[in-house]
């Protein structure tokens, strides 16, 4: 989708394409007021020698690539006349279900002016297969915007697969993510169930910012060898991430991770001249849900900034309005899973900061990429244990430097009484679904942070300890199977009932923790809206009752 940075970069106006593109597509393009082409929409609209070739386009998100790939789609089902009822005429797959649902958006939009209505309907996990697939079998699906997983999941079925038999384009788009996020083999089953290419000769279009190995494997089973490439991206262009200011931090254990945070986020926003709007990325789902509630409590009773959370384990419905919603606000925090962490256009985004390892240098770079957009300036900040610093030596082309403020929680030597207090108003399930998020990925990286099974338990406890835990949360033993961690000591085993409380095993207790209300704020240096929150480091503010 196009956002404002890539109107910026204006090329020829939509109207030197009368004529030669669908003049109820043209009339849909100036309705939602665009009136000039992006780069890349003008690349691929004057560029490729007939809008149903196929072509290989390498931009940066956010750049209009939605528009690029839909109006010659759209253009040649049109120009090709009609396809029997109930039969996808094209197919978009998409690595988020966020994406999806702006692709979806921007498809309803540029056809609104079409003589007949264009159903656009969407496929992605989140939501209500039942429904979703009643919709589909009743409706003319002409356009569908799928991620790979749930359309998977419906070519399952025959009756449905053939619903596709007719198709015309294949979109592509955001490959590289898609194959990062481990799409390959529904990707290629996919293929496998749609029309063979070389008999159907519909069209194939991949829309990538990268060009990694990976892609190479799938280019022929949807582009023709003779297929036409293009390119937005100036090769002696500085980076997008070359011109956000970088920074780490490395604390001592986990138990400074979450006062570090406070403390940088009251430091940046004393610091920030003008708004301050901040995505926090977590490792985790349920290390977002319990970072979202442990800074709801701090910042609950202040008008200053609004904190937002958008993470896989809420509904969709949620996530669509908090998205929304984040898009809009001029500032707040919005702490978030990688669901956000490309293809997703927030404006005026002027921090990004990540807690814990990334999965790879790549995902740093996706995460980054999320701010210093629309020639804007922006600063990222990573917080990393110890153990997780080697995350720096193993990308050391990654222009990170060390934070130049000195944060004593970064220490441990000054306790933080706003965090403890704050996590009294957090509830022990999400604390609980925390533990365990956070047990089940450092499993996977205990090679990386030389952590055997042993002192991976004892780390968690740590976490759990500086979550104001008096003894580890329970697991179910079912997991702890799972998770390769059987007789490790230090675990807290039981059974733990689906929807409901652990049951606990014979002599088991586990002291409660009263609850307490905890407030704060952060203060902008210069008198900025807002009291300072106790403890914090200017101004004083709300004090914690009991």
């Amino acid at each position: 989708m196009a956002g404002p940075e890539a109107m910026q970069e204006a090329g020829q106006p939509y109207s030197s394409l009368k004529g030669k593109l669908n003049d109820g597509l043209l009339a849909g393009i100036e309705s939602m007021g665009y009136g000039y082409m992006t780069p890349v929409q003008q690349k691929v609209l004057t560029e490729l020698p007939d809008f149903s070739a196929d072509c290989l386009v390498q931009a940066k998100t956010g750049t209009g690539k939605t528009l690029a790939f839909l109006l010659p789609a759209i253009h040649s089902l049109l120009a090709s006349g009609s396809i029997p009822k109930g039969q996808v005429a094209i197919l978009v797959l998409s690595p988020t279900r966020e994406l999806a649902l702006q692709i979806a958006k921007e498809c309803n939009a540029v056809t609104a002016k079409l003589p007949r209505r264009l159903e656009c309907h969407t496929a992605y996990g989140g939501t209500s297969k039942e429904r979703d697939l009643k919709a589909f079998l009743n409706g003319d699906p002409k356009v569908v915007v799928a991620t790979p997983g749930r359309l998977n999941d419906y070519l399952n079925d025959d009756y449905v697969a053939e619903k596709f038999a007719d198709i015309r384009t294949l979109v592509l788009d955001e490959a590289d993510q898609m194959l990062e996020q481990g799409f390959l083999v529904a990707l290629n089953d996919i293929l496998r169930r749609l029309p063979q290419k070389s008999k159907a000769n519909w069209q194939g279009m991949c829309f990538s910012a990268t060009m990694p190995k990976k892609i190479e494997g799938v280019l022929p089973k949807v582009l023709n060898k003779g297929h036409i490439h293009l390119t937005t991206v100036d090769p002696d262009e500085t980076p997008t991430i070359d011109k956000v200011t970088q920074h780490s931090i490395i604390v001592q254990s986990n138990q400074e991770v979450y006062p570090t945070l406070w403390e940088l986020l009251q430091t940046e926003y004393s610091n920030c001249s003008g708004d301050f709007k901040a995505i926090v990325f977590g490792t985790t789902a349920n290390g977002v849900a319990l970072m979202y509630a442990l800074f709801s409590a701090l910042l609950e009773e202040s008008n200053t900034l609004k904190v937002f959370q958008l993470q896989s384990r809420l509904s969709q419905a949620n996530r669509t309005r908090t998205t929304n919603e984040f898009k809009a606000a001029k500032a707040g925090i919005m702490f978030a899973s990688d669901v956000i962490g490309r293809g997703m256009d927030f404006p005026n985004v002027s921090h990004v900061v990540q807690i814990g390892l990334p999965s790879s240098g790549d995902q740093y770079v996706h995460r980054v990429g999320r701010t210093a957009r629309a020639g804007n300036e922006g600063r990222a900040i990573i917080i990393l244990t110890q153990r997780e610093s080697f995350f720096l030596k193993v990308n050391k082309r990654l222009p990170i430097t060390p934070y130049p403020t000195t944060l004593p929680s970064a220490t441990g030597e000054t306790p933080n009484p706003d965090i403890e207090a704050a996590f009294a108003n957090v509830d022990e399930t999400t604390k609980s679904k925390a533990y365990q998020a956070w047990l089940g990925f450092h499993k996977t990286f205990t090679k990386q942070l030389q952590l055997t099974n042993d002192t991976l338990v004892q780390e968690a406890n740590l976490y759990a300890a500086s979550m104001g835990c008096p003894e580890p949360p329970m697991i179910d033993k079912k997991i702890v199977g799972k998770m390769g961690l059987k007789g490790v000591k230090g675990l807290n085993v039981g059974h733990v009932e689906h929807g409901g409380p652990p049951r606990r095993p014979p002599g088991g207790g586990n002291g409660g923790s009263g609850k307490s209300p905890a407030e704060g704020r952060i203060e902008k240096r210069g008198g900025g809206g807002g009291r300072g929150g106790r403890g914090g480091r200017r101004g004083r503010g709300g004090q914690s009752a009991s």
